[in-house]
This record gives structure tokens, sequence and C-alpha cells, in this order.
């Protein structure tokens, strides 16, 4: 009796795809499959963001801006220190966002229709220009927290960081342990 492979063709991040083979009951040395692996591996995204969505809602903060925390994770490295220096630029970002919808309401008044885009050219500049800095150079990061403030409305007060920043660390850290934990079933095939 012959085993007959199976295929399936499986798309990676960054484009391009992975074409992975297994035969019907072929354990690897530790006892997981290649398609088992590949399913772990999802499986342990979607259990994590689901205890992080169930902690955003008991926390009464917005799930969306907890996976904003989530996308700034993985802005740019997978380690805890490149994920904490990516919550601290997306912090920076709220922060920068918070003063941008104060200045709006200071400005309209008197630039009225130019206001907007008086500020936003503001931020703009600023941001960019922050990839300068050595270790907090994370422009995707500060646009993500950016992005937060004005998807919220948000007023600009310590109350709307702190929900804001809250979300968005219960985001990262769900990141942390998701990658973490994907990283230890890679190894195990």
């Amino acid at each position: 009796m012959s085993v007959k492979p199976i295929q399936a063709a499986v798309t990676v991040p960054h484009g391009g795809s992975q074409q992975i083979t297994a035969t019907r009951n072929p354990a690897t040395p530790n006892g997981i499959t290649l398609i088992g692996r590949f399913l772990a591996v999802s499986a342990i995204a979607g259990v994590v963001a689901a205890a992080a969505a169930y902690l955003s809602t008991l926390a009464a903060v917005p799930v969306w801006a907890m996976f904003m925390g989530w996308v700034a994770y993985f802005t740019r490295g997978h380690s805890a220190r490149d994920g904490l220096v990516n919550y601290l630029c997306l912090a920076l970002g709220l922060l920068i966002g918070l003063a941008a919808a104060a200045a709006l309401a200071v400005l309209g008044p008197v630039l009225t229709t130019f206001t907007l885009p008086v500020v936003v050219f503001s931020v703009g500049m600023l941001i960019v220009s922050l990839r300068a800095l050595p270790t907090l150079s994370n422009i995707p990061s500060y646009f993500v927290g950016v992005i937060s403030v004005f998807a919220a409305h948000a007023a600009p007060t310590l109350e709307s960081f702190a929900e804001l920043g809250g979300a968005s660390a219960i985001g990262s850290l769900a990141a942390w342990l998701a990658s973490g934990v994907q990283a230890k079933v890679k190894r195990l095939a």
C-alpha cells in the first residue's frame, strides 16, 4: 500500500508562496507534521487574539485599538525589546495625535478650512523627522498611534491617552505572547 503525498500551497507574508508537501501520517521526529505545525501556529494567533479581545472588553477599552498595538508590535523586529520600542513609538504617536487634536480645536477658528492641512503637515513633518532618533525611529508605529487618536475621535485628555495606550499595550503584549509561543511550535518540527 503506497501513501500518496498531500500538497498545499501556502501564502507567506510579504508576497510569494511556499509549497508544503507531507504524506498522510508522517510525523516529524517530535510528532508534529508540517501541516499540523502550520495549523498550530495559526490557532495560537487565534486563541491569543480572542483572549486579548476578551481582556479588552473586560478592561472597557476598544478592541480595535488593542489590534493597533498588535500591528505596532510587528512593525520592526519581533523580540521583546523591539516590541517595547515599537510600543513606545506608538505611545508617542498617541501623544502627537492628541496634541494634533488640541491644535485642531485651538486653530480651527483662526485658520478655518486650512486648519486640517496645516496640522497634518506639521504632524507629518514631526513624525518623519523622528527617523533621526537612533532607537525610536519607527515611523509606522508613530503613525499607528496618530491613526488611533483620529479613528477614536479622541479628546486631547489624559483619559483618552490611558484608554488608547492601555488597549494598545494589551495588543502589543498579546502579539509578543503569540509570537513567542509560535516560535516554540516552529522549533518542534
